[in-house]
């Protein structure tokens, strides 16, 4: 996702007119294993390398579920492997037991004298098991787009099996079935708030899942799949008040402090606290409450959102768009050569496109 980083989306400034700063960018959930995750403080208008955190933890998308195994969407669909839920376990099992085999060949090559290295093959290079061996040795974490107990239990088990962890289990609308087993694990749940009955594989999900896991002890957060969900996370966070009675507190950590622990970045993101980034939202009233709009937001100390100016360059961009429409009226009354007006659309993808 770090190659395709565009930081002059619209999404971005609407993001940050919702009071986000900071964003884990994955793509969609088609594939058991999928690509390697962007971390971005959304610095609107910058160069796409500077809109990426620095010494952020490496991230890859996993998933499970209806969306790779697709054998219930049709004719097209069939050719596919892997067309079930056993098959998606098996892609795992057979990844890491090859990634297990290309760490043990490179640490013995890796320890071999420089004379012994010189008459031994090296062995070739391969990019999808450079990021699997990086998972087997801690250097990069999985969020894992989830939904349905068996198939949670089933990563689990392959983690344990071959010897690392699952950060966080994304969507896991059925967390609260099995969030002891994720506590021992040491695996974080990042939810919905309350999407449900959309495919039948959500048809058991609930609104109290976030705050079930949360009083189990695993570490929980509120995630958006939607750009227009996104810049209203401060709401998505307040249905926990009412779905489980969480303190404000805790529920507004679910969007704050707990996401930036996910990610490993709580020591720059997450709270205020002297030595952490400059990322402050100024709400013009409680940010949980439905009435709540950002009137600032800033990131790195710099103002990238002010309501009273939006709203000035607001005026100035209707103003000119009248002004534009007007000459190209008079140029077309005068039979000049005018093209008409195109209006250009931008499809906003989603997680099951």
């Amino acid at each position: 996702m770090e190659d395709v980083v565009n930081p002059e989306d619209i999404n971005i400034y609407r993001q940050i007119s919702g009071g986000v700063t900071a964003s884990q960018l994955l793509h969609g959930s088609a594939n058991p294993i999928g690509g390697q995750s962007a971390i971005v403080k959304l610095r609107w208008g910058s160069d796409p390398r500077g809109m990426l955190i620095k010494d952020a933890t490496p991230f890859i998308k996993f998933a499970l579920g209806e969306n790779v195994k697709q054998s219930n969407w049709g004719d097209v669909h069939v050719v596919r492997y892997p067309q079930t839920r056993m098959g998606v376990e098996q892609v795992f099992e057979d990844a890491f037991t090859r990634a297990e085999q290309y760490n043990e060949d490179w640490e013995k090559f890796n320890g071999l004298s420089s004379k012994e290295k010189s008459t031994t093959p090296k062995p070739r290079v391969d990019l999808e098991l450079e990021a699997l061996a990086q998972i087997l040795n801690g250097k990069r974490q999985i969020t894992c787009h989830s939904y349905v107990q068996s198939e949670i239990n089933m990563l689990m088990k392959v983690a344990d099996r071959h010897h690392f962890k699952v950060n966080t289990f994304t969507h896991i609308l059925e967390g609260y079935k099995v969030a002891d087993k994720m506590k021992e694990h040491g695996a974080a749940g990042s939810t919905f708030s309350d999407w449900w009955t959309y495919k039948y594989e959500v048809r058991e999900a609930i609104p109290y899942n976030a705050s079930l896991m949360n009083e189990v002890g695993v570490l929980t957060a509120i995630n958006s799949d939607d750009a227009e969900m996104a810049r209203r996370l401060n709401q998505e966070a307040a249905k926990s008040l009412k779905y489980g009675g969480m303190s404000e507190e805790e529920a507004w950590k679910m969007v704050t402090l707990n996401p930036a622990k996910m990610l490993h970045l709580d020591h720059h993101i997450g709270s205020i606290k002297p030595g952490k980034d400059a990322d402050l939202v100024l709400w013009n009233t409680d940010p949980l409450s439905i009435y709540a709009k950002p009137d600032f937001t800033m990131i790195d100390g710099a103002i990238y959102f002010d309501r009273q100016k939006n709203q000035e360059k607001n005026e100035w961009v209707e103003k000119e768009r009248n002004r534009l429409i007007q000459l190209m009226l008079k140029e077309k009354q005068g039979e000049k050569d005018v093209q008409e007006i195109k209006p250009e659309e931008k499809k906003i993808l989603h997680c099951d496109d």
